[in-house]
């Protein structure tokens, strides 16, 4: 069985024959830890992957983005960032003013994708392949307001914040069908909607200004075949319904600010829970028997003949054998 069956099969609740893995190995990590990281690809492989953003006419950039100093995105956001290895944050708006509104110009050049270089990458190899472009509506408008004015923008609900939210959702768009032609297996979102115990919004905003946006995005996708997976940090559990509902097939979250046992009970079956082993105190401070019991714990709440991608973020204060001894467990557990 291929990589690619593997998780097809755990998408579908149809008994795949192992749980299918994925090590999302952060730059810190790498440069900190190099031959743990290199045992851990080795030893357990990644059966799912991200395919490169391979355009035909790259942006112009400026930075690295998780270099110390100043990155400056494709659409012209300025983060700061005061250490190697991490993501920095926007200080400063890009629109200051809705007057200005006019001057935003989405990236085209993520529109114009390199469709046969994405197609030989995802021929060559039998794993699980999701898209290279990051769909975050949510995320996206922070970085052009703040996050600090993003919050003031939502709760006020100006004319220029719905037409701000309109313009990245008409980009998206096309970002979504353009990948989604080609032959990925899956659209990637990611927008973080939690703090660490409630939502970041009333799940209202949600329902009104952010549900919808999913729900064509997904549209799009289930139009081409494609499956979609989503990354979302924080206490989500009320809007997970809202996600299955329209359409998304994974969740990457951190469970661990939710309560499993409701998680398992609403959701278990009708999900597939990507992960993740808690990177704020299991895999920083636990004890190797700890990480054990946690691993066994998550399968026997939320795995129902499929329903969990053994995802493991190996970043910011992790122990490389606490992240070694996730994957470990794994590979012990017969579906």
């Amino acid at each position: 069985m291929t990589s690619r069956t593997l998780v097809e099969k755990t998408l579908n609740f149809d008994s795949p024959a192992r749980v299918p893995r994925q090590m999302w190995l952060l730059p810190w990590a790498q440069k900190k830890f190099p031959e743990y990281s290199a045992k851990i690809q080795e030893q357990f492989p990644d059966d799912l992957i991200q395919c490169p953003a391979l355009l035909m006419n790259p942006p112009n950039l400026t930075g690295g983005k998780y270099q110390k100093g100043i990155y400056i995105d494709e659409w012209g956001c300025s983060f700061h960032n005061p250490e190697e290895g991490l993501m920095g944050i926007v200080p400063e708006p890009l629109i200051r003013d809705w007057t200005d509104l006019h001057k935003l110009k989405p990236p085209e050049s993520f529109l114009n994708l390199d469709v046969a270089a994405i197609n030989r990458f995802c021929q060559s190899s039998d794993r699980f392949v999701y898209a290279g472009s990051i769909i975050r509506p949510f995320e996206r408008f922070q970085f052009i307001r703040t996050m600090e004015q993003s919050f003031i923008d939502i709760l006020m609900e100006e004319q220029g914040y719905l037409d701000l939210l309109q313009i990245l959702h008409n980009h998206f768009l096309k970002e979504v069908e353009a990948w989604a032609k080609t032959d990925i297996d899956a659209i990637f979102l990611m927008d973080d909607w939690g703090t660490q115990d409630s939502l970041m919004v009333s799940p209202t905003i949600f329902h009104d200004h952010f549900k919808p946006m999913y729900k064509e995005y997904c549209e799009i996708a289930k139009h081409y075949g494609k499956y979609v997976f989503m990354h979302s940090d924080g206490y989500i559990t009320d809007i997970i319904g809202d996600l299955i509902e329209v359409g998304v097939h994974a969740i990457n979250s951190q469970v661990y600010c939710m309560d499993m046992n409701e998680l398992s009970e609403r959701y278990k079956g009708k999900i597939t829970f990507w992960g993740e082993i808690d990177r704020q105190s299991l895999l920083p401070l636990a004890q190797p028997c700890e990480i054990e019991e946690a691993v066994i714990d998550f399968h026997n709440k939320l795995y129902e003949n499929g329903g969990i991608i053994a995802q493991c973020e190996f970043g910011p204060a992790a122990r490389p054998e606490n992240v070694m001894k996730v994957f470990e467990t794994w590979n012990r557990i017969v579906s």
